[in-house]
């Protein structure tokens, strides 16, 4: 079943007490085959709850929660690769954690709606960066609006680079 249109999503900052549930989401194998080493990437977590270049993001439907999701300014990161897009541009990484919420609309219906509460705080643009592998989180992607501009290397490796404007 698809999320109707009517649904809303609402966004909460990380809670210390959260980070075992993510803990468990980046173990999924539909979680695992892109992100590191789960206490690895919780410890990055961890830091980013204490900066102001990175936001980390519970999302919840019904109180309940089912994604994570980050944003970012990469002009607030030293070296940061996509440091040539606007000022003001947001950088965005979501991940459904329950298995069972893949491939029902959830991701691009969660982006859609963060992009348009970006756009309507003054945002230019939105970038999000999947492995181009990543058939599966592309045409989410695709579908909440974001289109491919062009390829670059991040420290993650290989990465499709993808963006919204805000006047799209």
């Amino acid at each position: 079943m698809a999320p109707r249109r009517s649904i809303r999503y609402a966004f909460r900052a990380v809670e210390e007490d959260d980070l075992p549930m993510i803990a468990a989401w980046l173990a999924e194998p539909h979680i695992a085959e892109w992100w590191g080493d789960p206490q690895t990437e919780i410890a990055h977590i961890r830091e980013h709850m204490d900066r102001i270049s990175v936001e980390p993001l519970i999302v919840e439907l019904g109180g309940r929660p089912i994604a994570y999701l980050q944003s970012y300014d990469p002009h607030l990161e030293d070296d940061h690769p996509y440091q040539d897009q606007p000022f003001g541009t947001v950088g965005i990484d979501l991940s459904i954690g329950p298995p069972e919420l893949l491939g029902i609309g959830h991701g691009s219906a969660i982006l859609a709606q963060f992009a348009e509460d970006l756009f309507e705080e003054g945002a230019p643009r939105l970038v999000i960066d999947p492995d181009p592998r990543n058939l599966r989180a592309i045409r989410a992607y695709e579908k909440a609006g974001f289109r491919a501009i062009g390829e670059r290397t991040s420290i993650y490796g290989p990465a499709l680079l993808m963006a919204r404007d805000a006047e799209e």
